[in-house]
């Protein structure tokens, strides 16, 4: 890379820090570029991205940002998942390490939070946006259809007292 080219990645890397919802470091020694593709694909399938950098220009990039404090984990074969949804990029990493033993959880920033491998693991476990968002609306949709049946029930059985009487009515 030349000099301009650092420059401008080391750039473009410290706005990701800024603007992610989560950052997701690991260990990918040992993987192989069809394992890699496939992280990459479902990162990127589930709105996230991986990178591979080197890890002085990852350092240079973190400083100022609020996960300034995951400079640490930066030794040896490392790579960087993130997405904007801050649950996305710890649920396709750990998933993938879940399948592949050679992907290893370093840990990960949620804003200036440092988390730690369980702390990854355990923010994976938790529904993403989209989820929660589904949960909400069902939830406000439920009362109301609960109302409704509710209110539409005394109405029906009045329907029906007042046609058993029409029916007597008929029969005497």
């Amino acid at each position: 890379m030349e000099r301009a080219e650092k420059r401008e990645f080391v750039t473009q890397l410290n706005s990701v820090f800024k603007d992610s919802g989560s950052v997701v470091v690991a260990h990918y020694t040992g993987l192989t570029v069809a394992e890699m593709s496939d992280l990459r694909s479902k990162m990127r399938n589930a709105g996230g991205t991986v990178k591979v950098a080197k890890n002085r220009l990852v350092k240079i990039a973190l400083e100022g940002t609020e996960a300034e404090g995951i400079a640490d984990l930066f030794i040896g074969q490392t790579l960087i998942a993130y997405a904007e949804d801050p649950v996305t990029a710890p649920k396709i990493a750990s998933d993938f390490a879940k399948g592949n033993d050679k992907l290893v959880l370093l840990g990960g920033a949620l804003g200036s939070t440092v988390l730690d491998k369980n702390g990854v693991k355990a923010l994976a476990e938790l529904p993403s946006l989209d989820e929660l968002r589904g949960k909400l609306v069902g939830m406000i949709q439920t009362p109301a259809t609960r109302i409704a049946a509710v209110t539409a029930a005394p109405a029906g059985q009045v329907a029906r007292v007042i046609g058993a009487y029409a029916a007597q009515g008929e029969d005497a």
